[in-house]
């Protein structure tokens, strides 16, 4: 029997055939489904991809006809109403711009107007069935609260035949035993069906197919395969064909969303002459497992990336920013979908976008916003080849930041190393797997010098998100049966995917303080703050104060003067200052709280206040190769929220020993004219230098993006007056900018700040 041919249907067309039970031969229902009283004959699905079963794209189905609803007013007290329609209890959020992909056929409603209450979305206001001015590319998508209402008979809720879906795709290499390098780049394609893993036949089988899966398995592209080889080797072996004429674009960021022909459960012959479909894919940078592949990826030209992800607490996820001008900026997430998140996935050695994220998922940029409605086929090499529109400051604000989530390959890291002891999954003391070509065993790690990076390289590993906190001492958590300490001196830079890749001492083990209770643990979240400082306030409100020492006992007393102020003729003569206020931002997605609590928080006399941070921040003057010439440092006087955004509320103030922190979305400020606000110039020379400011210095605590935690100027001091422009964080600019900042750090404007 020869297999139903539906490959001429386009992708959607293909899922709303499948619908219908003769598409697949099987006999019809006797009895037609009850419909909902209020419903009015309406029937309800959700559809697209990807998503989970309480989310999607809403569609309707009117006088035999299925079609969407337009995002055009929608709010989440419609999307309410659908979700009872559905049979669930409320709706948690809703979507636009087609987030679960475009539907097909009719627009049903457009302008639609729900209070919440309705029984029914016909009682909804709108424009009327079927009257609409929008695209597919605005149909509207609801998620639901998991949570079903009682007694409701779902007769009038369409679902997607799961049988007739490709969830998930792997490849099994055909050769080859033992244990294997991973991430798996060639091999047979396999699906998955309800009936488990089946074979694809390799009739028609096209590079576009081969780019779609790669992508889906966290690869950037394909290469060619040796088919001959692999046919021959089909030869001696057993198959199961389950999936036969896929025709994709090559642009889908889902086999699912292909043009695909099922096999019958009664097909006798299955892919006659043929044989399974094969796969090799690149491996972008990261993931590079041969050296073959390493150098071939070296030998590559590489130019400065104009793209990159920032606040994601997962590898190939984060928001989108892109480099104009030599300066780093946002994307709006007007009309962003999943063929421009894939186009950046790709771009940065990843696979397909698993998620077009907006709304600002991510966390908030600062400044720029670069890019707004991005229109990508999904062929393009780059974010930059798509169409778009040039944004102005009216057009979006940084609550629109776009985010992806891209496909990464399956590596396995997260099987070598485990947390023991905890309270929870996203704590306890850290194990590694060791063993090599031996047996394996289990293992500790010496505590010594443990910190905040080593643990978010940990936290990063195990998929737990970030590090709240590296511990060196773990007695409070039983370690179980794993007693032997198997790796110290572990050094790690923060941005590793593995511990394996962070430098330690190797077979060799050696510890100040030995024993299990002074081994590493960790502390995981999903979201960490992140700390900005306003580069431009710092350039705008500096300048030189003379101030006498009779009145600097204070700040003496806070180790705040340069150390020849120790020598000094006290309380005569002064000490020349640069002073200037600093504005710190929380733009992450955790408020931002030290890491001591209050019980050891100290008391400072001299100024009436507490501090809950040692270092909060080091200022620096620097001669143009980098040689520290004064310093200054600031402890945390009082983190409080001195301002916040609009739509944000204070939470910490440090009157009357009260909580300190930096709210999400709120910046603490240290005017120019509050003790230690400044750097000890006295004994420096005139010339060209730089001043730099670092932010949480130490990492003592945790944040998801400690890249942008410094900030540099120019300054030129002449003696007499300082000049200082150009202040910028360090990683706002492109590579070439930074470099040409160091390498001409003094100009001759005589612009007095």
């Amino acid at each position: 029997m020869r297999p139903v041919s539906i490959g001429q249907w386009s992708p959607w067309g293909l899922l709303l055939c499948l619908l219908c039970s003769s598409c697949l031969g099987s006999p019809s229902p006797t009895t037609a489904p009850e419909k909902r009283a209020g419903s009015q004959g309406l029937r309800f699905r959700l559809a697209g991809f990807p998503r989970k079963p309480f989310e999607g794209r809403v569609e309707i189905q009117r006088a035999g006809e299925w079609g969407t609803i337009c995002d055009d007013d929608f709010t989440l007290q419609a999307a309410h109403v659908l979700c009872r329609e559905l049979g669930f209890t409320e709706a948690t959020g809703w979507t636009h711009s087609a987030k679960y992909g475009p539907g097909t056929g009719r627009i049903w409603l457009d302008n639609l107007s729900c209070s919440g209450t309705e029984q029914s979305v016909s009682e909804c206001a709108s424009r009327g069935w079927g009257n609409s001015d929008c695209t597919h590319d605005e149909d509207a998508g609801v998620i639901c609260k998991d949570q079903r209402l009682p007694g409701f008979s779902d007769s009038n809720v369409i679902e997607v035949e799961q049988h007739l879906q490709v969830e998930e795709v792997r490849l099994r290499p055909a050769v080859g035993r033992g244990r294997r390098p991973l991430p798996v780049t060639e091999g047979l394609v396999e699906v998955r069906l309800p009936d488990g893993w089946s074979q694809v036949c390799d009739h028609g089988w096209s590079a576009q197919n081969s780019h779609v899966v790669c992508g889906m398995l966290g690869f950037p592209g394909e290469k060619r395969v040796n088919t001959a080889f692999y046919r021959l080797l089909a030869q001696r072996q057993q198959h199961s064909f389950g999936l036969h004429g896929v025709a994709c674009v090559g642009t889908e960021a889902h086999l699912s969303l292909c043009s695909l022909e099922f096999y019958r459960a009664n097909d006798t012959t299955r892919c006659p002459g043929g044989a399974p479909a094969v796969v090799s894919c690149v491996p972008g940078p990261l993931y590079a497992v041969s050296s073959d592949q390493k150098k071939q990826q070296q030998s590559k030209p590489q130019g400065e990336t104009r793209v990159r992800l920032k606040g994601g607490a997962h590898p190939g996820e984060g928001r989108v920013e892109v480099l104009k001008a030599s300066t780093w900026g946002t994307v709006c997430d007007r009309k962003w979908d999943l063929q421009a998140a894939s186009v950046v996935c790709r771009e940065l050695g990843f696979g397909s976008a698993r998620e077009a994220l907006s709304g600002a998922r991510m966390g908030q940029g600062m400044g720029a916003i670069h890019l707004s409605e991005v229109q990508c086929s999904g062929q393009e090499p780059s974010l930059w080849k798509c169409p778009h529109k040039n944004i102005t400051a009216e057009d979006c604000s940084h609550s629109q930041d776009a985010g992806v989530r891209c496909n990464l390959p399956y590596t396995g890291v997260e099987t070598k190393i485990r947390l023991s002891g905890g309270r929870s999954p996203h704590e306890g003391r850290v194990e590694v797997q060791i063993g090599g070509l031996g047996p394996l065993r289990w293992g500790l790690i010496c505590g010594d010098d443990w910190g905040t990076l080593e643990a978010m390289v940990v936290c990063r590993q195990l998929g737990l998100g970030y590090a709240n906190h590296g511990l060196q001492e773990t007695w409070y958590w039983d370690s179980g049966n794993t007693t032997e300490v198997v790796m110290s001196g572990v050094r790690c830079t923060g941005s590793e995917l593995s511990l394996d890749q962070c430098a330690h001492h190797g077979t060799h083990v050696a510890c100040k303080r030995t024993g299990t209770r002074f081994t590493a643990g960790v502390i995981c979240s999903e979201t960490a703050s992140d700390l900005l400082l306003h580069s431009a306030l710092v350039q705008e409100t500096a300048y030189i104060e003379d101030r006498p020492l009779h009145m600097l006992y204070c700040a003496a007393e806070e180790n705040c003067l340069a150390r020849s102020a120790r020598s000094a003729n006290w309380p005569y003569g002064h000490r020349r200052l640069l002073r200037f206020s600093s504005q710190i931002h929380n733009l992450g997605r955790a408020d931002f709280r030290p890491k001591a609590g209050r019980h050891s928080w100290v008391w400072h006399e001299c100024h009436g206040h507490y501090h809950s941070m040692d270092i909060f921040t080091h200022y620096d003057i620097l001669t143009p190769n980098g040689t520290k010439v004064a310093e200054g440092h600031k402890a945390s006087f009082c983190l409080e929220d001195t301002e916040c955004q609009e739509d944000v509320s204070k939470r910490y103030e440090c009157a009357n020993f009260g909580e300190q922190g930096i709210t999400v979305g709120c910046w603490d400020l240290y005017r120019h004219d509050i003790d230690c606000q400044w750097i000890d110039i006295t004994d420096v020379k005139p010339g060209n230098y730089i001043l730099q400011v670092v932010i949480n210095p130490n990492f003592e605590v945790a944040e998801s993006d400690f890249t942008n935690n410094a900030m540099k100027c120019n300054c030129k001091y002449d003696g007499h007056r300082i000049w200082v422009h150009n202040c910028h964080i360090g990683d706002a600019f492109s590579e070439e900018a930074n470099r040409r900042f160091e390498r001409y750090p003094g100009q001759t404007s005589n612009q007095i700040i």
